[in-house]
């Protein structure tokens, strides 16, 4: 069946090729009613060209700065190696480019806030993307917190990768191309286990806590390695005064999970976030006192990485209000990643507006 697309549509370019391009974000853009995927770049000539017959942009770009320069590019994507993050976000930003850039923000607290008070200045729209905001179930977990539940009396989450994950998600994502011409960063960003199941998992699970539970002004972290596994509890202490705990543990012998638990004056919810891959939305109850009634939503779309891409381009085209992670909402997850990698060392609780660095 054809896909229906709006007349007004913004036009994107996504820098980068690898592996996140390719399982989520060209499928996304091709299939989001607003957006026209209009240009490409990789520095990996045979990836580039793959991608390029594959996935048929308008234009297909080697270098970044020439994308940047191309006046029908109204937005870029950026899906790269964290390192680039926010590198590649600064150009983009004084090229006057509106940025949707994949999570984490960036490596270091100090970077992250650079851009944050570019974007600020530019006027221009920067959303990082943590798609579990776009999960609808999620979304409705959210709303109920906002409207309904009243002052917060706790919130626990967890994200527990399991080591059976491949299995299911090799049968679902694309088989993906790589290329031994792709740039990459100094050393390997996945030597240090640790550093990289913080960034890379522990950004969701941080970014879920504070779009659901408030602003974290605080952590004590605890860290368990053994086996082969690695397992962080950490006590979270919010703005609102209600307690927190979030648990990372990778991986787990047994199925991949993501979940919530939110205690309320009025009511609770209560969560269960599948792989995003199978497009499915999280499983999600809000118990009311005021009906005495569960609510809970079904067969809503979940392709979470195309939702997130929509309302990225509905507030750059309509005005609408965002609601994905903002660069200071980055920001404020890089802090809390460093918090809690400083706490795992000193034992000790460790404050967000007082870190700096990177994990």
């Amino acid at each position: 069946m054809p896909l229906e697309k709006d007349t007004r549509r913004l036009r994107l370019g996504i820098l980068g090729c690898g592996p996140i391009s390719q399982i989520a974000h060209f499928e996304a853009a091709r299939k989001a009613r607003n957006i026209d995927l209009y240009a490409i770049c990789d520095r990996a000539d045979d990836l580039r060209e793959r991608m390029g017959a594959l996935h048929r942009p308008r234009c297909v770009y080697r270098d970044h700065r020439e994308l940047l320069a191309d006046p029908q590019v109204e937005a870029v994507l950026i899906g790269v190696a964290d390192a680039f993050h926010v590198p590649l976000a600064l150009d983009a930003i004084a090229a006057g480019k509106h940025v949707l850039i994949e999570k984490p923000l960036g490596v270091t607290v100090e970077e992250c806030q650079t851009l944050t008070d570019l974007v600020r200045k530019s006027g221009l729209h920067l959303q990082v993307g943590n798609n579990r905001r776009f999960d609808p179930g999620i979304a409705f977990a959210h709303r109920f917190v906002r409207e309904e539940m009243g002052a917060p009396l706790s919130f626990k989450a967890w994200y527990w990768d399991s080591v059976y994950r491949y299995t299911m998600t090799d049968n679902l994502q694309p088989v993906v191309e790589l290329s031994q011409s792709a740039v990459r960063p100094p050393g390997n960003p996945k030597a240090n286990k640790a550093t990289y199941f913080i960034l890379t998992h522990a950004s969701h699970l941080v970014d879920t806590a504070r779009w659901l539970g408030g602003e974290i002004v605080g952590v004590r972290a605890r860290l368990r390695e053994q086996f082969g596994a690695y397992c962080w509890f950490v006590e979270v202490e919010f703005a609102h005064g209600g307690l927190g705990h979030l648990d990372l543990t990778i991986p787990i012998r047994g199925d991949f999970e993501e979940g919530f638990q939110i205690q309320g004056e009025f009511g609770s919810v209560q969560g269960r976030v599948l792989l995003p891959w199978f497009h499915k939305a999280a499983h999600v109850e809000c118990f009311s006192s005021r009906d005495r009634q569960f609510h809970r939503l079904l067969g809503e779309d979940a392709f979470t990485y195309k939702l997130q891409l929509e309302h990225f381009a509905d507030v750059i085209l309509n005005g609408t209000p965002p609601r994905g992670a903002t660069s200071a909402d980055g920001t404020a997850a890089m802090r809390a990643l460093v918090a809690i990698s400083r706490s795992t060392v000193s034992g000790e609780a460790v404050r967000l507006a007082d870190v700096s660095g990177g994990v």
